[in-house]
């Protein structure tokens, strides 16, 4: 059983941030498994139609964002952390085993809003026992590092994640994809219990904060919003870009998505270690500048080459505004962060419900567009951002 003391080693040695990683990669696999073929499940195994397809797409994260929600607000008043992610864990874990087991719509459906929502807070609750962890750890400054080290193990989780499910579909059929994810729960199960509590914030820093910070978490979900809606957007049209407008093949696609993924795992580090030194608010702020840089760079594009070229503006974007984004979030609110990690996670939930409609109607107009929309969009987040930073109180 670990104790409290081994959190007081340095945040950032192999030996504290093992544990940890030993939580967020099975979190991160699992969720890399089961999510980019849920869509192709329902389809297939259940034969849902096009209206009980979208209807699951759409209640299913709703019932994940409230539930996340509420738990990242309990967890902030309790000292239960280490337990949240226990029990999410496992009701992840029993909802695999469903989902392996049964073909029945409705089942599903009910499952989907109870068990798989409540484990949907894991990735949230993980970031926030991973900041609190390291700032008991003694070096605050360090902490948004760690978690951005965190962070990047979860896009690695999500570069491997999909090719080995789509093998284990292909070898062992969904029975096999489900109880893999329901085995990876357990192990983030085990590995939570074997961590501390490490309990709530000291009173006096609970009570800090006011009216600025408020406002300041208020325009930075709302840019979030916008910035992430916009590159959801952008991601889920580019293989229809790239095979309906620039007549590429769906291998072209593949290999322009991988090539910003594999682009963002360096620069996640890189961002986080600015993050230590710089003020993270600019950071997330030139994130979304290159955002805006990067759709103009889509719409100029006549060829396949020139979209993989403009890819690093792309992940440069990315990974400054959900890798830095992460903890910039969780420096408005630090006396409660369960709401603050869990805030930004619903950030990435409500743009990719906000970025569906678009797609379709970018789908009429010509995908070209979805690019225009992702424009507008990030050009708000940037000013939603730019209306959120701190304000200088000058005397006279």
């Amino acid at each position: 059983m670990t104790t409290d003391a081994s959190v007081t080693r340095s945040p950032l040695s192999p030996r504290s941030l093992l544990p940890l990683a030993s939580i967020c990669v099975p979190i991160g696999i699992a969720g890399a498994l089961t999510m980019p073929f849920l869509a192709l499940f329902l389809s297939d195994e259940v034969h849902a139609s096009s209206a009980a397809l979208g209807a699951f797409m759409l209640v299913s994260p709703l019932a994940g964002l409230i539930a996340s929600t509420l738990i990242g607000r309990l967890s902030d008043s309790r000292a239960i952390r280490r337990n949240i992610l226990v029990a999410g864990a496992l009701a992840g874990a029993l909802g695999a085993v469903v989902f392996a087991m049964v073909r029945d719509y409705w089942v599903l459906l009910a499952v989907s809003i109870t068990l798989v929502a409540i484990s949907s807070c894991l990735l949230a609750q993980m970031f926030a026992y991973t900041r609190q962890s390291l700032e008991r750890g003694g070096n605050t400054s360090k902490a948004s590092f760690g978690v951005s080290i965190m962070r990047t193990l979860i896009s690695v989780a999500w570069v491997g994640g999909p090719p080995l499910a789509a093998l284990l579909v292909s070898e062992t059929g969904f029975e096999g994809l489900y109880f893999a994810a329901a085995a990876l729960f357990l192990v983030v199960a085990l590995m939570s219990a074997r961590m501390p509590e490490l309990g709530l914030q000291p009173r006096a820093e609970r009570e800090t904060g006011g009216g600025t910070v408020r406002r300041q978490i208020v325009f930075a979900a709302a840019g979030l919003v916008l910035l992430q809606g916009g590159s959801a957007l952008g991601v889920n049209a580019m293989p229809l870009f790239i095979t309906d407008v620039l007549h590429g093949t769906t291998g072209d696609a593949g290999l322009v998505l991988g090539l910003c993924a594999a682009l963002e795992i360096p620069l996640i580090l890189w961002f986080g270690s600015l993050a230590t030194r710089f003020d993270q608010h600019r950071i997330v702020l030139l994130g979304g500048s290159f955002a805006l840089l990067y759709h103009t760079g889509i719409l100029l594009t006549g060829a396949v080459w020139h979209v993989a070229v403009v890819q690093v503006l792309s992940a440069t974007a990315i990974a400054a505004v959900m890798g830095v984004g992460l903890t910039y979030f969780q420096s408005l609110a630090p006396d409660r962060p369960g709401f603050a990690t869990t805030l930004y996670a619903n950030t990435l939930t409500v743009g990719i419900m906000l970025s569906g409609p678009l797609l379709g109607l970018a789908r009429e107009l010509g995908f070209r567009t979805a690019y225009l929309m992702s424009l507008v969009l990030a050009a708000l987040g940037v000013v939603s951002l730019f209306l959120g930073r701190t304000r200088r109180v000058t005397s006279d």
